[in-house]
């Protein structure tokens, strides 16, 4: 599976945006999802994942209550919907995808089991 993030942009502190993250092929129902992000100079952090069926979903805690996750098999598609956006989330965003039918938990909690990764795309949150 192929990925491409889209979405990314400016904000100020308290706004919202919606990153979008398209997959290439007929599997993507497979695949358990996930969205993450990387700030120069620190290492690649976990944002939220989604099971294969949308089913269940499982954020990290420092966006859990202000982001959403959620996809729509039909368009092999992945969003992360961004609200009351901090300077903190200033990031480049990745899409991430792992085959496999478990919860959104259980990749979240092992996130180093995602292997397919998109382009990031370039959050910038001004306060």
């Amino acid at each position: 599976v192929q990925l491409q993030a889209f979405g990314g942009g400016l904000a100020q502190a308290g706004g919202s945006l919606r990153l979008s993250c398209v997959a290439s092929g007929r599997t993507f129902s497979r695949y358990a999802m996930g969205w993450f992000r990387q700030v120069p100079g620190k290492e690649r952090e976990f944002v939220a994942a989604i099971a294969w069926n949308g089913g269940s979903t499982y954020y990290a805690d420092s966006v859990n209550g202000r982001f959403t996750i959620s996809r729509d098999n039909r368009k092999n598609t992945v969003y992360l919907e961004m609200n009351a956006l901090e300077a903190e989330d200033t990031a480049v965003y990745y899409c991430a995808a792992v085959l496999g039918d478990y919860g959104a938990a259980y990749y979240g909690r092992a996130s180093g089991k995602f292997d397919h990764w998109g382009q990031g795309t370039q959050v910038t949150v001004s306060s």
